[in-house]
């Protein structure tokens, strides 16, 4: 499955942005979905995932309250809605998808990934 990420940009502390995440090439529905980021100098992290079902999601503890993960498996398009968001949250953000039935945050585990795309958080 390819995957293309949209919607990055540059936003205040406290401001909101919503990530897209398009796939296609793929049954879309049969892979687990999973937003990671990579902030300068840092290891990618995961921010969190989302069932094949859209269902069930899991989050880092960092972002639990603030992001939220959606998809829509008829449109083929994954969502990241951020909020409250800080400094720290600037990064490359990329959508990764995993042909598995359970959720996972082990990078390993995602076969596809998209191009990223930048969020920065400043003032």
């Amino acid at each position: 499955v390819q995957l293309v990420e949209s919607g990055g940009g540059l936003v205040q502390p406290g401001g909101s942005l919503r990530l897209s995440c398009a796939a296609s090439g793929g049954i879309f529905r049969g892979y687990v979905m999973g937003w990671f980021r990579q902030a300068p100098g840092k290891e990618r992290e995961f921010v969190g995932g989302i069932s094949r079902t859209g269902r069930n999601t899991s989050y880092s503890d960092s972002m639990k309250g603030r992001f939220s993960i959606s998809r829509d498996n008829d449109k083929n398009i994954m969502y990241l809605q951020m909020t409250s968001l800080k400094n720290e949250d600037t990064g490359v953000y990329y959508c990764a998808a995993a042909w598995r039935s359970s959720l996972t945050a082990t990078t390993d585990a995602y076969e596809s990934w998209g191009q990223g795309t930048q969020v920065t958080v400043s003032s």
